[in-house]
């Protein structure tokens, strides 16, 4: 099978497309043909060996997928520990799930893994409440677009999108948000992003964020927090780590950080269940819409890497591996 195979650490020139042996499946596993693998941004983490769970090569990456049992049977959406990127893959039949028809295969990937990130941040850490405002940064990517839909339906009383240009700006209003915000406000100085965000939510503070950059992002949403508001880290998008945070200051606030990956979900596949089986029927009736960021033959994957560091991507990234 065709697949990308990383063997050093790097950027996206470490991605190959190569010939590997099709993938053994373990006790448990079944071998799935796939027609479309998904692209996250922890996939450029995981080619730097720079996220979360430490990296072995050589490795072929990628979480997410769409296809078919290789005996026969019904399209599945699934989540891997590994291996996407690539034309089949030995996944666990409990973490797939049926596509039903009218949903696409770029619809599914942008629900099975960013969607149910977003349900999770706003459901499970967030514990978001009716009339409460929500910033999402980077609201016009992958799990910011459809968590401002989602916070939206869930009732908030605001939402309030961050986004690098003027034409992800007016996406995320499109979506739903109330507000947009430039995140570039915090390049020089996190207090001016504070404003930005309070101005942004008419001058009060905020309730809830969902944070994925780190830095001076990070930083500036934490002073914008309201008394008993709530700041949700999922990513560190911009390799810049946050000034540690004082539990004191928390206290004396009354607010929290908290952290969320959607990992630890895989040992608790009801988690999964609830919310793709809530996600999936939405996209079918047309009542949440992904946004499709575009779609790469596997020989591009560079290119949909560098695509997705430089920010000139928005929405889902999928990787045909067919082409």
């Amino acid at each position: 099978m065709r697949a990308v195979q990383i063997t050093r650490f790097g950027g996206p020139e470490v991605l190959d497309v190569v010939d590997l042996p099709d993938p053994v499946p373990g006790e448990g596993q079944q071998l799935y043909d796939v027609s479309a693998a998904g692209i996250n941004f922890a996939d450029t983490h995981q080619t730097e060996n720079s996220y979360l769970a430490p990296q072995e090569l050589p490795l072929v990456p990628g979480a997410e997928f769409v296809g078919m049992p290789a005996d026969g049977g019904p399209r599945v959406v699934g989540l891997l520990a590994g291996g996407g990127y690539a034309q089949k893959v030995a996944a666990s039949p409990r973490l797939t799930w049926p596509v039903p028809d009218g949903v696409t295969d770029d619809q599914a990937l942008a629900v099975v893994l960013q969607g149910t990130t977003a349900w999770h941040l706003l459901r499970t850490s967030a514990h978001l409440s009716p009339g409460e405002s929500v910033v999402v940064i980077a609201g016009a990517g992958g799990v910011g677009s459809l968590a401002v839909q989602l916070a939206q339906r869930w009732g908030a009383g605001r939402v309030i999108a961050t986004a690098s240009s003027a034409e992800k700006r007016a996406l995320a209003e499109e979506l739903g948000a109330d507000a947009t915000v430039d995140p570039a406000l915090a390049d020089d100085d996190p207090k001016q992003f504070t404003a930005a965000l309070r101005e942004a939510n008419g001058g009060r503070k905020v309730d809830v964020v969902l944070e994925m950059t780190g830095g001076n992002v990070f930083d500036g949403s934490l002073s914008a927090l309201a008394p008993f508001g709530r700041l949700v880290a999922y990513g560190t998008a911009g390799r810049v780590p946050p000034k540690p945070v004082d539990p004191h200051a928390l206290m004396g606030t009354s607010r929290a950080v908290l952290g969320f990956w959607l990992a630890h979900c895989f040992s608790r596949p009801k988690m999964l269940d609830e919310a793709i089986g809530e996600l999936l029927p939405l996209v079918a009736e047309g009542a949440l819409r992904p946004v499709a960021g575009g779609q790469y033959p596997l020989s591009a994957v560079r290119e949909a890497h560098q695509d997705l560091l430089a920010r000139r991507s928005t929405g889902k990234l999928v990787l045909d591996p067919r082409r």
